[in-house]
């Protein structure tokens, strides 16, 4: 059999071996740290037996596909320990997520601190016996008796509804056998760096209607420094944990009266402005027009869109006038309706409607995070209607605008593109065209991007865009969407070259994606010391005593009147004390005013960055700080 390689190299082997074999005959310092394979774009174990010609690639510890064996794994060494020490437990399921793993338990009591460090013990022991780990399947029967004599009742309704053509397999190491799909590592020996992290509540299947169980969260790794500098990572998101901070800077309150519903403080306010009125800066430069649409529309609107089939159960709807009604999750259907409003030339074409538009999406509680899920936010939607002819320059235009607006915070990011789905609308033709053109855009402009095949939206591929925090966490936020579809939904037109009536093609985008969520990663990029242009206070005066006051009031209405956001401490405390709270508050400059300052018209400069600056002119501190915010210089 041939056996094509990731680097396209093409090798010769009999028919029979397994990945394991191949990687072995390639090289043994692979062999060793290889975690699973892929064949033909499927994953799987190592012990996968490989029979006729076939595409493989090998994974290790490093990549995404050998993480998600190495943490599959993990979570088994957690359930087997668990049933070792716990016996009566029922397991129900347990899957690799990103970074680690989990595992939901049905047990009475919530496990405690002290369970977590004995389940931790244990699983050493289970990775120190470096039990060997099989693969078996059973015909359904088998395999349901075989569950219900183990008294693993969730794991019997898994099998229940599985389809009837499904392989049913099974995982054993040592006395422990868990129905899973895999993959796996081939022993527990080499995961020999982990840690349990937290307990929590989770429903079965995500149903508020089923059993409440107990999931543990993990994480692992094959060295014990990785490990470590992930928990270092871990304890520095905890300090920067925008929910905590956005009490402490007073940006925004999540309060009992509206659970997912988050209040913006006057200072979260200043900060949610200045990049709105950024956002509006730029679009209005790229030619994007501004509109409104309201927040609650008809049913019809919803059914003719595909919403209503499709996200009913995430919407929230009403009664007016006997006619039902509902909140909009998205702004697209609104955006079409603009369109409509009148007729349209080629030579109106492209047309770019910006809207930032609030938005209302039913969350589960349990599902609720801050401002990073919440049940009402603003995206930063824009459509654009287009000629066949101009997507690909419109998708390079909407790329560039993506680059320009995250290099302004300093992100690094990197691009997806996501492929038609199965459960998908429209003709072969259309979605191959919209693919092509999403490819060669990305392609002209020098992008190096992630393929997801099926992973578009129902209605047409998609471009994603990844952010990467200073901690190295990833954020999706920017997206482009081409959708050939709901123009044909609702009937779009516009009047051709030739005065006929032609469809249009549409592009959903957002670069932000949702405001409140951006400004939940940023508060957590910065740790809440945003750069100054994008500060709720930049300045913040602090007279030494009450004596200074009307010098200090001076120096704040200059500020003021050159357009910077100021604040003064008129409180009568030591200017130690003053200073130490500017600093907690992440002020990025402090102006000290005593007899001097006053004396000689100056100000005693303190930066965030830099400390004690010593003395300037008041003017000359102005155009300075000026130039910093309309430069939007931004200091990692």
């Amino acid at each position: 059999m041939k056996i094509t390689l990731k680097d396209g190299s093409v090798k010769e082997y009999p028919a029979g071996l397994s990945v394991l074999e191949i990687a072995q005959d390639i090289s043994e310092g692979l062999a060793r740290v290889a975690c699973a394979g892929e064949i033909n774009g499927e994953l799987v174990d190592l012990r996968y037996i490989i029979t006729e010609d076939s595409e493989l690639q090998i994974f290790t510890v490093n990549d995404k596909e050998g993480q998600h064996a190495f943490h599959h794994t993990s979570a088994h060494i957690l359930a087997q320990a668990v049933k070792r020490l716990f016996p009566d437990v029922q397991l129900a399921i347990g899957p690799a997520i990103e970074n680690g793993f989990y595992y939901d338990f049905d047990r009475k009591t919530p496990f405690t601190e002290e369970e977590l460090v004995a389940i931790e013990a244990e699983m050493k022991k289970i990775v120190k016996e470096g039990l060997p780990i099989e693969r078996f399947e059973l015909p359904r029967e088998e395999a349901i008796a075989l569950m219900k004599d183990m008294n693993e009742g969730y794991k019997v309704e898994l099998i229940e509804d599985l389809p009837e053509e499904e392989v049913i397999s099974f995982y054993r190491q040592g006395e422990f056998v868990d129905l899973c799909a895999g993959p796996h590592l081939l022993t527990t020996k080499p995961v020999k760096a982990f840690k349990l992290l937290s307990v929590a509540g989770a429903y079965w299947r995500g149903s508020e209607n089923n059993q409440m169980l107990s999931r543990i969260y993990g994480t692992s790794f094959a060295k014990k420094s990785d490990l470590e500098a992930y928990l270092h990572r871990l304890e520095e998101a905890k300090k920067r944990d925008h929910r905590k901070l956005g009490k402490e800077l007073e940006l925004f309150a999540l309060l009992e009266e509206g659970p997912g519903f988050p209040f913006f403080l006057p200072k979260g306010m200043e900060l949610r402005n200045t990049l709105i009125d950024y956002w509006r800066e730029e679009h209005k430069k790229a030619g994007y027009q501004e509109i409104s649409t309201p927040i609650i529309l008809n049913q019809e609107l919803w059914h003719q869109s595909g919403h209503w089939d499709h996200y009913k159960e995430n919407m929230y709807v009403t009664q007016i006038d006997e006619e039902d009604f509902a909140v909009k999750p998205m702004n697209c259907p609104g955006g079409m309706l603009v369109y409509k409003t009148k007729m349209h030339s080629y030579r109106d074409l492209p047309l770019r409607l910006a809207e930032l538009g609030l938005v209302h999406r039913h969350e589960l509680s349990g599902a609720l995070h801050g401002l990073m899920r919440v049940r009402n936010f603003t995206q930063d939607d824009a459509h654009i209607f287009m000629l066949p002819e101009q997507i690909k320059d419109e998708i390079k235009n909407v790329i560039d605008l993506v680059d320009q607006f995250y290099n302004v915070f300093g992100f690094k990011y990197h691009v997806e593109l996501s492929t038609r789905p199965e459960n998908s609308m429209g003709s072969d033709e259309d979605w191959n065209r919209a693919i092509n053109a999403l490819k060669e855009a990305l392609e002209e402009k020098g992008y190096d991007y992630i393929l997801n095949e099926g992973d578009g939206a129902f209605y047409g591929p998609k471009i994603d865009f990844h952010l990467e925090d200073c901690l190295g966490r990833t954020w999706q936020c920017g997206t482009i969407q081409l959708d050939f579809q709901m123009p044909e939904r609702f009937e779009l037109t516009y009047t051709g070259h030739d005065g006929e009536k032609h469809r249009p093609v549409m592009i959903h985008r957002v670069v932000f994606g949702s405001i409140e969520r951006f400004i939940g990663i940023l508060i957590e990029h910065f740790a809440g010391a945003f750069p100054t242009w994008l500060a709720p206070v930049q300045v913040k005066v602090l007279p030494i005593s009450d004596k200074y006051h009307d010098y200090a009031e001076q120096v704040v209405e200059k500020l003021s009147e050159e357009g910077i956001k100021v604040e003064a401490d008129w409180r009568g405390e030591k200017i130690g004390y003053k200073i130490r709270e500017a600093r907690l508050q992440r002020v990025p400059y402090m102006l000290i005013v005593g007899q001097q300052e006053a004396e000689e018209n100056k100000v005693a400069v303190r930066s965030r960055e830099a400390g004690d600056e010593g003395q300037q002119d008041i003017t000359q501190f102005i155009e300075r700080i000026k130039d910093e915010i309309n430069s939007k210089k931004t200091i990692q």
